[in-house]
Order: structure tokens, then C-alpha cells, then sequence
């Protein structure tokens, strides 16, 4: 049985007015709160959006621990499918992890119109560091430090976990992103990507090196002020107003 969802991390699902929808992803340990105003920006606009509540997130800790890349990738599926039977028009956008679901969904779904990545994770851990994190849970070590609330606004703060599941973490890296870095080069979903010039959780770099690969139409935008959950920073509004800018016209 899992914990009740924290107040401000329920999933969304909104019926628009129009032929096109936004399917809107959370990061690793985070929830629908980091992405709310993004989603909200979009039912403006008049838009269908659907925000899933991934497997294990946004009720405590201990429901993530057994939760996989398979559980996360079939919540987005779920959520797509949902979408579709509403609207033939789809734009996915995601944030951190949710960014890698999106370039995920991209490789799945090649008839969508559009992603929005903001800070993804792209590539996978050097081998190194996936041999120190299996080692630790070798040891037994379940969870470690937190990656959450990386915000530069002090006024503000993420509903993420305080804490950092291991197994999950391993997951991510080998069933998600190892696999999901090969196909960026035969990806011709039109991608609008977002990069914070500081970011301690993701490097930047990889968003750098993502946008090299990546075959389909591209547009990269840097943002200055703002650190990795930048949907909730100083640059939040810059990344709402451009989001739907690009939605529109892709689904026009």
C-alpha cells in the first residue's frame, strides 16, 4: 500500500478545447508541483495536457525504492495513450528525468509533433560512477543524499524527495539512458531544449552534447539565471512563454 500523494504533487488531466494536446513529465524523485506551471501555461493556451504522477513518486520515498525504468515508461505510455484518444495533434515536454522520458517518447511515438526538454538527463554515469553507486547498494545502502530543489530563487523550493533511491538511480541509468542515448542520432521529432549555464544535477554538457547528435529540427535556449529545476526558477516564465510558442506552432 502506498502513502498518500503529498499535497501539490497530484497528477493532472485536462480536457481543452482544440485538436492538440501536451503530455507534461516530472523528474527523478520529483512530481507533477516542479511542473505545474508549465502545464497550467499550456491549458491556457487552450491546449489538452495530461501530467502523470510517475510510479513511486510524490507520496514517500519508500514506494520508489522497487520502481524501475519499465514502471516510469509505461505511466508515460498510460498517459500518452490517454491523450491520443482526444487529440491526433501531441507535443511531450519534460524536466530533468522527465526530459529523458520525453526523448524517450520521441523514439517511440515518431508521428509526435514536437518535445520540450528542460535540463534532461541524456547520457548515462561513466562506468565509474555506476561502479561506486552499485557498490553502496551491494552494501546495503538503499538511499542516499538528495538531488532535489536545486533552485537559484530562494524563495522557492521543490516537493521533492529528500532522498535519492539507489536502485531506481541504477535503473535510470542502465535500462533508460544507455539504451535511450543511441537514438538521438535517428530522432526527427522537432526539439526545443532548454539548458541551465548552472546546474547541479544534470551537467549542462549533456545537454550540449544531446543537441550535437540530435538529427531532427533543433532549437537550443540558454538560461542564465536559473539552476536545474528551472521550471520553478527566475527563468520559469521565459521557458512557459517559449514552450507554447513552440507547441502552437508545431501543432498548427
Amino acid at each position: 500500500m502506498t502513502a498518500p500523494i503529498i499535497p501539490g504533487a497530484e497528477p493532472m488531466s485536462h480536457v481543452g478545447s482544440g485538436d492538440a494536446g501536451v503530455l507534461v513529465i516530472h523528474g527523478f524523485t520529483g512530481n507533477p508541483g516542479s511542473m505545474r506551471g508549465l502545464a497550467e501555461a499550456f491549458v491556457a493556451a487552450g491546449f489538452h495536457v495530461e501530467m502523470p504522477l510517475l510510479a513511486g513518486h510524490g507520496t514517500a520515498i519508500e514506494d520508489m525504492i522497487p520502481t524501475t525504468w519499465a514502471d516510469w515508461t509505461a505511466d508515460v505510455e498510460k498517459a500518452y495513450q490517454r491523450l491520443s484518444a482526444r487529440v491526433s495533434r501531441i507535443v511531450v515536454a519534460g524536466l530533468s528525468m522527465g526530459g529523458s522520458l520525453t526523448l524517450w517518447a520521441a523514439s517511440r511515438h515518431s508521428d509526435l509533433r514536437g518535445i520540450v526538454c528542460v535540463n534532461p538527463a541524456a547520457f548515462p554515469f561513466d562506468d565509474t560512477m555506476v561502479g561506486a553507486i552499485q557498490g553502496m547498494v551491494d552494501a546495503g545502502t538503499e538511499v542516499m543524499d538528495g538531488i532535489g530543489s536545486d533552485i537559484a530563487d530562494p524563495e522557492v523550493t521543490e516537493l521533492a524527495y529528500p532522498g535519492t533511491p539507489l536502485r531506481p538511480l541504477m535503473s535510470f541509468q542502465r535500462d533508460g539512458l544507455a539504451p535511450l542515448s543511441k537514438t538521438y542520432s535517428s530522432n526527427d521529432v522537432p526539439l526545443l531544449l532548454f539548458t541551465s549555464t548552472q546546474d547541479h544535477v544534470v551537467p549542462p554538457q549533456q545537454s550540449t552534447d544531446l543537441f550535437a547528435k540530435y538529427k531532427g529540427p533543433k532549437e537550443h535556449v540558454v538560461l542564465e539565471r536559473s539552476y536545474h529545476v528551472a521550471t520553478q526558477d527566475f527563468d520559469k516564465q521565459e521557458i512557459f512563454e517559449k514552450s507554447v510558442a513552440f507547441a502552437r506552432r508545431v501543432t498548427a
